[in-house]
């Protein structure tokens, strides 16, 4: 295989190692910090990935299905190689806590769900998180000095909720499921209102001209905190 195929080897062998200490260092490179959800991400994608067997290069090898838009997804993300950028991460907007990791060449996929009492038990053991929890993330305040403290304390759960039994942390399924279509090669061509560069398969045919979405007014749906909308 030609090198340039193992860019992942790194993160390949972090996880035939089951080195969850290592995986989670690299999926907060990504995060830009430590919580106890990018955590879960990380011990689902490790799980998913060895019990599928399949290395993944970037190539639709491995695609996941994340339910939510949160922590949870860039451990997911960083662990399995699945992003929006290599076509490999899909998104349900259910707004749960959970993944599918599916093996293209056969359908044979990992579900986990995490479980629905498993924050207010994770919260109960480290009571200190829970008021800076509720001020810094729910109501957007906190001192500085107290933000460093909750990043602290947050980071310190991160790392040992990596040791927590998985099945204290998720209900887990083992399916076949139909895998979807590769991402389809389409064309470019250019709108004819602001000159940009459009997917055909995005553009909007009207009175003799092709516009973007934009330009031709239509509805345009973004994907941001609050889940798929309309802009």
């Amino acid at each position: 295989m030609h090198e340039h195929a193992h860019g992942r080897q790194h993160i390949e062998a972090l996880i035939r190692n089951q080195d969850l200490e290592g995986l989670l260092e690299q999926a907060e490179t990504l995060h830009g910090h430590l919580c106890p959800f990018v955590s879960l991400g990380v011990k689902a994608g490790q799980y998913a990935m060895t019990a599928l067997n399949r290395q993944n290069t970037g190539m639709e090898e491995v695609v996941a299905i994340v339910e939510c838009n949160n922590c949870f997804t860039d451990g997911i993300q960083m662990v399995t190689g699945c992003t929006f950028g290599n076509n490999a991460l899909i998104f349900r907007d259910l707004g749960k806590n959970a993944v599918t990791v599916a093996r293209r060449s056969d359908g044979q996929a990992v579900r986990l769900i995490v479980r629905p009492d498993y924050r207010d038990n994770m919260l109960a053991k480290y009571p200190a998180a829970q008021p800076l929890f509720q001020k810094i993330v729910v109501e957007r305040q906190g001192t500085p000095e107290e933000l460093h403290r909750f990043h602290h304390i947050w980071a310190a759960i991160s790392r040992r909720e990596l040791q927590t039994p998985l099945e204290e942390q998720f209900h887990i399924q083992h399916q076949t499921i139909t895998m979807p279509e590769y991402a389809r090669i389409v064309e470019s061509l250019i709108c004819d209102g602001c000159g940009e560069q459009i997917m055909a398969s995005k553009s909007v045919e009207g009175q003799g001209r092709t516009l973007c979405r934009v330009c031709a007014g239509g509805k345009v749906y973004v994907l941001n905190g609050q889940g798929i909308g309309e802009e």
